[in-house]
């Protein structure tokens, strides 16, 4: 059964975390609807390629124009069946915004999935909603997860773990997408 999932993006989200879950998610059957705050469908978020050269955290390159599909101002809990965040810079300056935060708590709150990549851990523990649940991230993003009360779940050197707590997927970079949304695809078809 296709399932409605929304993601939240914003300008410099990863560009492989947002295009490449589109994507597949897209593949899967399922409908996933980006927006962000303040755009409407048709305009585009600008997208940062963030990789892993040796140093000792990743570096930053111009990424593509990634094109919305869906309006934020229209976006609500109750017309989807899931919500996908990725990480990137986005999820930083996201966490500020109440309304951002009402719509990921209004999606624990229902239990619905909730699938969480890299710097993703920042607007969830922003939203106060991973107290006592196990979870990834990207490595620099573990005090952020610890200190609302998150469980670290240890992430594979190569990055490309996932982790699953009931409803919760998460994962700690880009490298891990075909784990992560196998795993967020499982959880989609239990619901």
């Amino acid at each position: 059964m296709p399932k409605r999932v929304l993601m939240i993006v914003g300008d410099y989200v990863e560009d492989y975390e947002v295009m490449v879950p589109f994507q597949m998610l897209q593949l899967l059957g399922h409908e996933p609807h980006a927006v962000c705050p303040d755009k409407v469908s048709g305009d585009t978020v600008a997208t940062a390629i963030h990789d892993f050269e040796g140093d000792q955290t990743f570096t930053e390159k111009p990424g593509h124009r990634f094109r919305l599909n869906g309006d934020f101002s229209a976006a609500s809990e109750t017309h989807f069946d899931a919500l996908l965040i990725p990480g990137g810079r986005s999820p930083e300056y996201l966490r500020v915004d109440p309304r951002v935060i009402e719509l990921v708590q209004g999606f624990a709150r229902a239990g619905k999935p909730i699938a969480a990549t890299c710097h993703a851990a920042q607007l969830l523990a922003a939203a106060d909603v991973i107290r006592g649940r196990r979870m990834q991230a990207y490595p620099a993003c573990r005090p952020d997860v610890e200190l609302a009360g998150g469980l670290w779940d240890e992430p594979s050197p190569e990055l490309d773990s996932a982790c699953v707590d009931g409803n919760l997927v998460t994962a700690p970079a880009w490298p891990a997408n075909a784990a992560w949304v196998k795993a967020f695809a499982r959880v989609l078809d239990a619901c």
